[in-house]
């Protein structure tokens, strides 16, 4: 990773330093070079190609914010959702793996952790370790604080026993942050986060959705039966994880911004190009202004998106609060990718449906934006509750 991640204050939000442009174009040739061309396959198998994670830790991708002491780059979150919006250009299940790494695993430990956690795990994310982080379960989706994985401390330990699903990075991860309470009776104040090493005795990683997007990033189950946690892996304090929880999220909500504005990218640049190259009535369909009016609102609101995402993360550097910008940077985008990978289909007609082409994948990968890290109507509720004061 070339040493363009020493950044000084933030530049204004419609321009990049020429140190970004540089970070971002080395990061853009990568996901071109390497990335794109495993795509299709690694869709269809449904698995992250290994050799791939490994490069990405070569080049610095997984350790953006980790100091330099930890082995990590040093840099900002501004680098991070720029990377995260260049991988997911190529493919989203790429941007994805980057993303949480960086916006919610490496997060909430440089926030959280104490010294000796950050020793401990700070250099394996930098280095080799791929994170997850698990707070959703069967019956704890949106209302994230309804979980019923527990915790009971006997002796040095933490004994965990329960069930997570929908867990990110989850067949990959060496390390994860699991959220579990040690007091059902204080609700949301008895949860306590944890890291959680692969290794532990009674922790599994269970069943690998087959999914409708992203299908190469693995979403799993996770399985804690008498899991046993040192008391020194809490993270944070005991019964504060539902701070760590939602302010993680906060942040990590910029960075699926940012994977879909790169989808959103990826999908626009196809359809624009092929529009110069299909021809009907004798002449490319580019000239038809109906198409051109499709391109054009497609970079407009691709525009607007990347203004939101740029933003949202200019104000997480500046130490800004920007829990509302955030909300409205992750329902916008998603509705973004999905409009524009929509009609990115109809520019390609009926090829556009077929697996030939890239579109159809760019428009699976953009389902999820509207779920994931809270759903569309959870960012409504919480943009409404900051605008009205409520």
């Amino acid at each position: 990773m070339p040493e363009t991640l020493q950044l000084s204050n933030p530049a204004p939000l419609t321009t990049l330093t020429e140190d970004e442009i540089l970070f971002r174009d080395n990061v853009r040739q990568f996901a071109d070079d390497k990335i794109r061309p495993l795509a299709k396959e690694m869709d269809e198998k449904a698995v992250f190609d290994h050799g791939l994670i490994e490069q990405f830790f070569q080049l610095g991708l997984m350790g953006i914010e980790i100091p330099e002491q930890y082995g990590g780059a040093g840099g900002k979150f501004f680098e991070a959702i720029l990377a995260v919006e260049e991988c997911s250009r190529a493919d989203a299940s790429a941007g994805v793996i980057v993303d949480v790494q960086n916006t919610l695993v490496v997060n909430a430990i440089l926030r959280w952790a104490n010294e000796d956690q950050k020793k401990r795990y700070l250099p394996k994310m930098a280095a080799d370790t791929l994170g997850a982080y698990a707070l959703s379960e069967a019956g704890s989706g949106s209302d994230a604080f309804a979980l019923q994985t527990k915790a009971e401390l006997k002796g040095g330990d933490y004994v965990l026993n329960g069930r997570k699903l929908w867990i990110t990075n989850g067949k990959e991860a060496g390390l994860f942050i699991l959220f579990a309470t040690i007091d059902a009776s204080k609700g949301y104040k008895g949860i306590t986060a944890f890291l959680i090493e692969k290794n532990f005795p009674g922790f599994t990683v269970g069943k690998k959705e087959d999914k409708l997007g992203i299908r190469a990033s693995s979403t799993c189950e996770l399985i804690l039966e008498d899991c046993r946690v040192p008391k020194e892996n809490v993270l944070g304090e005991a019964g504060k994880g539902y701070k760590i929880a939602i302010e993680t999220l906060n942040e990590g909500r910029i960075g699926i911004g940012a994977q879909m504005l790169g989808v959103a990218r990826g999908a626009w640049e196809c359809a624009a190009k092929y529009a110069q190259e299909r021809k009907q009535f004798g002449k490319p369909i580019s000239e038809f202004q109906g198409i051109q009016f499709q391109i054009a609102q497609m970079a407009t609101e691709i525009e607007a998106a990347r203004l939101m995402v740029y933003n949202a993360a200019r104000m997480k550097d500046a130490g800004v609060d920007f829990v509302k910008e955030a909300a409205m940077t992750k329902l916008f985008t998603s509705q973004v990718a999905e409009r524009v990978t929509s009609l990115a289909i109809e520019v390609y007609g009926g090829y556009g449906f077929t697996k030939d082409y890239p579109v159809e994948k760019y428009w699976r990968d953009s389902k999820i934006g509207k779920i994931y890290e809270g759903t569309s109507n959870m960012q409504l509720a919480t943009i409404a509750k900051l605008v009205m004061g409520k």
